[in-house]
């Protein structure tokens, strides 16, 4: 059953009382929240996802709700608790969706010990996937999205998981985070695109979620082997390059990039050099989307 199968009343009364139990790959998340920007957020962007049932097990049980005492009356705040304990500062209440977002990857970073964790997007074409590492305001997410809606295969927006074990990329798919200017241009590019309702004056400013497609989320159970690592830059009217980079320099940015490979250490730093060698790496400059598009295609055919 999907959670989109389930009527409105059901979803509520799950998310307020025992929990909403919602899958995405490899991790089982129970969420609680009672408010209603939370409920209508996963209405839109979660109803293709698999529903588990109350008594399954999940990985994680995140709470998003409002504290307690005069907080719940004077500028109201939000707080997401994993297993009862707070994993970020209280927000303002309309923030609550993003925080929920924002919590569900601290608990796949904090504790995917199987897999090393890269901040970085991925997606998938023909059973190979690019990885798209980048520090905030290079253009990765607009690009992840835009990519997603032009014949690849979304695995994450924001967390690239390389299985120990075969180096394959577990997906974990999920709504995809927009920001600013990104979210006009994305809704543009590709008007089919659905989100949320926009969350405003966030730390990272206006912030809306992409709802992944359907066809994606029903392949969420499958990895993909990395082929390409591609560190993307968003220049204005610069046109689509894209250049050869070292792999000793992709190593350390990469490293610099993980969330986990201090924990893991030589089993990490292991997969972390195997990753690179099998890849092939680049630094990607783009001011048009459309150019983007026809590199990657370029790319995928190569």
């Amino acid at each position: 059953m999907t959670v989109g199968a389930l009527d409105a009343t059901e979803r509520r009364r799950r998310l307020r009382g025992a929990g909403l139990a919602i899958r995405s790959g490899l991790f089982a998340f129970r969420l609680r929240s009672d408010l209603p920007q939370v409920a209508q957020a996963i209405d839109r962007l979660y109803a293709d996802y698999p529903c588990l049932a109350d008594t399954d097990f999940c990985d994680f049980a995140l709470d998003v709700v409002r504290p307690g005492g005069l907080r719940q009356w004077l500028r109201p705040q939000v707080v997401a608790r994993y297993d009862g304990e707070p994993v970020f500062e209280p927000l303002p209440a309309g923030h609550a969706f993003p925080l929920m977002e924002w919590a569900l990857n601290y608990c796949v970073t904090t504790h995917a010990f199987e897999h090393l964790s890269l901040h970085a997007a991925v997606v998938e074409r023909g059973g190979r996937a690019v990885i798209l590492p980048a520090p905030p305001g290079s253009g990765k997410s607009t690009l992840c999205a835009a990519l997603v809606h032009r014949g690849w295969r979304l695995l994450s927006d924001e967390l690239t998981l390389v299985a120990l074990a075969d180096g394959r990329v577990s997906p974990v798919v999920r709504p995809v985070s927009l920001k600013n200017r990104s979210i006009e241009i994305i809704s543009a590019f590709a008007p089919e695109s659905e989100f949320c309702d926009p969350t405003h004056d966030t730390l990272k400013g206006t912030v809306a979620h992409m709802r992944a497609p359907a066809a994606h989320v029903h392949r969420m159970h499958e990895p993909a082997l990395p082929a390409w690592v591609v560190f993307p830059r968003w220049e204005a009217d610069a046109p689509a390059t894209l250049s050869e980079r070292p792999r000793p320099d992709t190593v350390l940015e990469l490293g610099r990039n993980s969330f986990n490979l201090s924990v893991l250490g030589r089993a990490g730093f292991e997969t972390l050099t195997a990753l690179v060698n099998r890849c092939g790496c680049y630094d990607f400059r783009y001011g048009l989307l459309d150019d983007a598009m026809r590199v990657f295609d370029q790319l995928a055919a190569g």
